[in-house]
């Protein structure tokens, strides 16, 4: 993500009451996560929902958009998916930032790392221009631990701190991880491209991760439901929805991919480029998010 120099003390007062409640009790919203489709426990009707008209209100709105758009969305209640460009490469920007946290959660999980141990900050292989607080207060030796490295990563979209988790890690590692979760468009032309399909796979990651670890899984969906940046998927819908989410942009692209907490949960993977306009491609972004929202909450089985 990127920032003007009026989000800057903001950031800095946000960072530091995020520092100091970071180790308080993680929220309890994965509670209202319903079983997988694919569980015996769960309540599926036999009879999918029909989501044709939805797709075709939604490519009648795309087709004023001079943006190429991916957007992929599965039912968490039924298991239903569908897409519109879903296979169809797009740069990640910092929505790359989840597949890297989550792998970290994973490793802390098997008890290879702990969120207690700290990494010494390096200029030479950590410093990163763009969105973030470490940027303009780490000094060489400052350690962080890595509960606040994943922290600022999920809601200050720290590039800093991406880069430090990224190092202990291991691109390769992760990049393995992705392709075990089914992503299949991974890196290419010099940065982090991704599909719709992908991301979204990625989001059910959080919540297949947050069934078998709840501690660690909850308290990553409690961060990614309270980013400092909330515009995209939430931006029409009701303020009680929570949206477990991460957005990202670069010249060019917009894109937002979360987890929708509403009556019928679902995961929502938007992904845009080739925007004349970032700020305008999340209000788009809203839009779409908005139609799937209404369509979802009025759907009769």
């Amino acid at each position: 993500m990127q920032q003007g120099p009026i989000l800057k003390i903001a950031l800095m007062i946000f960072a530091t009451l995020t520092i100091i409640f970071i180790f308080g009790f993680a929220s309890n919203i994965g509670s209202s996560l319903p079983e997988p489709a694919n569980s015996p426990y769960a309540d599926i009707n036999t009879s999918l929902p029909d989501y044709e008209p939805l797709k075709k209100q939604l490519e009648s709105y795309l087709a004023t958009r001079k943006a190429t758009y991916g957007i992929y969305f599965k039912d968490l209640n039924t298991g239903a998916t569908w897409g519109i460009n879903d296979l169809t490469p797009i740069p990640a920007a910092s929505t790359i930032k989840v597949p890297y946290v989550l792998y970290l959660n994973e490793q802390v999980a098997a008890g290879r790392l702990k969120m207690e141990q700290r990494i010494a900050y390096d200029s030479n292989t950590d410093y990163a221009g763009g969105s973030g607080y470490l940027k303009e207060t780490a000094a060489d030796g400052d350690r962080f631990t890595l509960r606040v490295l994943s922290n600022l990563a999920i809601t200050l979209s720290d590039n800093v701190a991406y880069k430090m988790i990224k190092r202990v890690t291991g691109e390769e590692n992760v990049l393995a991880y992705m392709k075990a979760m089914g992503g299949t468009t991974i890196g290419g032309n010099g940065q982090d491209n991704t599909t719709a399909r992908d991301m979204a796979a990625y989001m059910e990651g959080v919540i297949n991760f947050s069934r078998r670890n709840p501690a660690l899984g909850n308290r990553l969906i409690d961060d990614l439901a309270n980013p400092i940046w909330h515009y995209g998927l939430p931006g029409k819908l009701p303020d009680n929805v929570k949206v477990a989410h991460k957005e990202g942009d670069l010249p060019g692209v917009s894109n937002d991919v979360g987890i929708v907490f509403a009556s019928r949960p679902y995961i929502i993977s938007i992904l845009s480029m080739n925007q004349d306009n970032i700020e305008q491609g999340f209000l788009d972004i809203s839009e779409i998010s908005g139609m799937i929202y209404e369509y979802q909450e009025k759907m009769q089985l």
